[in-house]
């Protein structure tokens, strides 16, 4: 089983260049591990691997996620969040304990962060809504990337407009927070909300602003019309 994971970094060394390595750099303010392969053909090169082990157990494909996760590399986080999203059907609610440690522990920038909770993390609540609650003890976090989890994980159930009432709980919990990633992670959780319930989410930054960052409000007004967008930015 480890022998993919060797050829897995095999194919990604092959395919780096530092033209793509050092345009990837640029978008992260921490220091970051790039092979330098872009993400199309990191896409490409995990689902060809992902064939090789897809009827291998869910414990055993996790187990080479958490040894991809491991390496810091961004590309080989991006593999294994695409391999743990891979095997959502077969989530259980033990699988949580996992995810809450792949974030706390491997996660270390904006992209890995959104990749993974988006998707993986974001699939599981809405399998398992009763983790909505564990989500929530994730704002009181002083990993900055655990925070902004706590956010970004409701991105795709919020476009389609669920968990409304948490997703303010959640932005009420980080609505003062110092840190412009996690800024940016609930300004964006309340954007994709305001799609499916504008006034409501109007409502709640009308409400805030005078205390919500201007970092969060902007990204949570960005989809909404001009008018409302005046009077949310108006001092």
């Amino acid at each position: 089983m480890s022998g993919i994971i060797e050829k897995i970094r095999r194919d990604l060394k092959k395919n780096a260049d530092k033209k793509t390595r050092e345009s990837g750099e640029r978008f992260f303010k921490e220091k970051i591990k790039l092979y330098g392969v872009k993400t199309a053909t990191v896409s490409k090169i995990g689902k060809e691997y992902f064939r090789e082990i897809r009827n291998k157990s869910k414990k055993d494909i996790f187990d080479l996620c958490e040894k991809l996760w491991q390496s810091g590399y961004m590309e080989e986080s991006f593999v294994a969040c695409n391999w743990s999203y891979s095997v959502c059907k077969d989530y259980k609610t033990e699988d949580f304990k996992i995810f809450e440690k792949w974030v706390g522990c491997y996660v270390s920038n904006w992209a890995a962060c959104d990749t993974f909770c988006n998707h993986t993390v974001g699939e599981f609540v809405e399998m398992y809504p009763e983790y909505l609650e564990n989500l929530k003890k994730w704002t009181q976090s002083k990993n900055r990337w655990m925070r902004r989890a706590a956010a970004v994980s409701l991105i795709v159930p919020g476009k389609r407009g669920k968990f409304l009432k948490d997703i303010f709980q959640i932005a009420d919990a980080l609505l003062l927070d110092k840190d412009d990633m996690v800024q940016k992670g609930y300004g964006w959780m309340l954007k994709v909300a305001s799609q499916a319930h504008q006034k409501q989410v109007f409502d709640y930054i009308m409400k805030n602003k005078k205390r919500m960052p201007r970092t969060a409000l902007r990204y949570a007004i960005e989809k909404m019309p001009r008018e409302l967008k005046a009077k949310a930015m108006a001092k």
